[in-house]
């Protein structure tokens, strides 16, 4: 009988789905914070269930000698060494869409809170006073709506302030024209956010382009008496700028649930004027705890009991009997999606994804789930391969799946091609009998190239000297080049550089590429290889 340890605070209920399932369960709802101890037991557990507190660090995942799976109740892995559970074949769950609704909801509270300084005016009148007059409330009606992500969770809150009555305007890479308006918002631009919205309220993943994505560079470009809402991730806000605002009267008030640094003992933000303060209750709620803890422990007890894998951040959702053919095809998938993803920064609008020879016959609804898993997750930090075809979906990005029989040199591939308003981008990879992915079309340049974990990709006009200009570059910036994959259409026509490096690209330099007027763009690319 396999063995589970729940080592935050869950629903009863999940206990209960556990040992219905037969699962034996230990539910010890402390341990998670008594990091010691929990390094001591871990190796008795053949899965782990978490929420927030516990962390499941490398150390702890080495410690860890019967672990398969880690089950997170709620859709942040951020305390989850992911890599590192990766690398010790532990597969990492979590439940994406068990609390979207009550986190929107709390995102609307905020709203009406700050408009008519709700906290404030309950602590004035319980303390006895009747101060009727300074409690000067504004109206929601036919205000101008923000939102800054309009996936799951924005756009929850996005008909919510459109059944309010206010005009609803949203920001997000990936929102379509059609999915604008099934929603009833109107898509803008950042700065026009920025410049428009009374109410601004944030629902991304915190990743490299969305920290600190609200600053006082932002901030100055809003509306004077402003309100901000953050009930998404600490990080999305430079924290310092926000008190410089309210205290200058430019922002009129915020609503924070998360923080940059938590728990939040201590914040300037606490003690100041029409701010709203909350203890990261965004899913807490009986009805999202009772959700989470059904979803994570049925996920956790089909995986354990039947093999079976849903809502896995590392690992498709394939039965045991296709896995050996299909994973490594899963990986090339995920890598042909990736590397599209970080180089497109328009809206993407159309997605085809082409299985020539042996993989139109393979399992391509998990290809075309790990393809667009990879494709926004540049964007979307925290999505897998169940999510991603919801998110895609959400965002009203069309996607076609072409099959075809053997039509080249390689028994089997794979092209991804992205139409955005202005562009349409195309690659192309296949598994060689090792496994690995390979690059063999890009921008319909034909070539082989592996799959590094950090590499540089550059266009330009084929012309003598790109090369060099590349390695004197690199060598002058102490950028150590491993190999390289050189490709062109024809002898002066386009031409493609993939250089494979010891270490992430520097921006300072990845700046004076770009400055040098025969490259055409250069883009840095990571690649999580280690996963198999």
């Amino acid at each position: 009988m396999p063995r589970v340890l729940v080592s935050d605070k869950l629903s009863p209920t999940a206990v209960q789905i556990f040992k219905d399932r037969g699962v034996e369960v230990d539910y010890l709802p402390d341990l998670g914070k008594d990091k010691e101890k929990l390094l001591e037991v871990i190796g008795q557990y053949d899965g782990l269930a978490i929420r927030s507190a516990t962390k499941v660090t490398e150390k702890l995942i080495n410690a860890a000698t019967r672990l398969k799976v880690v089950g997170r109740a709620g859709i942040g892995v951020d305390n989850v060494d992911i890599p590192a559970a990766s690398r010790k074949g532990i597969i990492v769950m979590n439940t994406p869409f068990g609390n979207s609704i009550t986190t929107a909801e709390h995102a609307v509270a905020m709203v009406f809170a700050l408009a008519r300084q709700i906290p404030e005016a309950n602590a004035s009148t319980h303390a006895g006073k009747w101060e009727k007059n300074r409690f000067m409330g504004i109206e929601i009606t036919s205000k101008t709506l923000g939102i800054i992500g309009c996936g799951n969770i924005g756009s929850i809150v996005a008909t919510r302030g459109v059944g309010l009555k206010m005009h609803v305007i949203a920001f997000d890479p990936f929102l379509s024209d059609s999915r604008a308006e099934e929603l009833g918002v109107e898509k803008v631009e950042l700065d026009e956010l920025f410049a428009r919205a009374d109410f601004i309220t944030l629902h991304t993943p915190l990743t490299d382009k969305t920290r600190n994505i609200i600053d006082a560079g932002a901030i100055a470009k809003m509306k004077t008496g402003v309100r901000i809402i953050n009930c998404a991730r600490g990080g999305l806000i430079v924290e310092a700028d926000l008190v410089a605002a309210l205290k200058s009267g430019k922002v009129a008030g915020v609503g924070i649930d998360v923080f940059e640094v938590e728990p939040a003992e201590q914040n300037e933000l606490f003690g100041m004027e029409n701010v709203v303060v909350t203890p990261h209750l965004g899913a807490s709620t009986t009805e999202a705890q009772e959700n989470v803890a059904l979803h994570v422990a049925e996920q956790m007890s089909d995986y354990l009991i039947k093999g079976a894998v849903s809502n896995a951040i590392n690992m498709p959702s394939i039965t045991a009997e296709e896995a050996p053919r299909l994973k490594p095809f899963v990986k090339l998938a995920e890598v042909l999606g990736a590397f599209v993803g970080q180089v497109t920064e328009d809206p993407i609008k159309e997605v085809e994804i082409l299985f020539d020879g042996s993989t139109a016959t393979m399992n391509t609804r998990a290809l075309i789930s790990a393809t667009l898993a990879g494709l926004i997750r540049p964007q979307v930090s925290d999505v897998n391969m169940v999510s991603a075809p919801i998110m895609v979906k959400e965002r009203g990005i069309i996607v076609a799946e072409v099959k075809r029989d053997k039509s080249g040199v390689f028994d089997g591939y794979i092209k991804l091609t992205v139409k955005t308003e202005h562009k349409t981008r195309s690659i192309a990879g296949t598994c060689f009998s090792d496994g690995k992915p390979r690059f063999i079309q890009i921008k319909g340049i034909n070539l082989d190239a592996e799959v590094g974990q950090h590499m540089l990709y550059t266009t330009n006009a084929d012309a003598p000297g790109i090369i060099g200009l590349l390695g004197t570059v690199c060598g002058e910036n102490g950028v150590n080049i491993a190999n390289f994959q050189l490709g062109r259409n024809r002898p002066g026509g386009d031409a493609i550089a993939l250089l494979y490096l010891d270490a992430p690209f520097p921006e300072k330099v990845l700046e004076q590429v770009r400055a040098h007027k025969s490259i055409d763009s250069a883009k840095r690319l990571h690649f999580d290889v280690g996963v198999a």
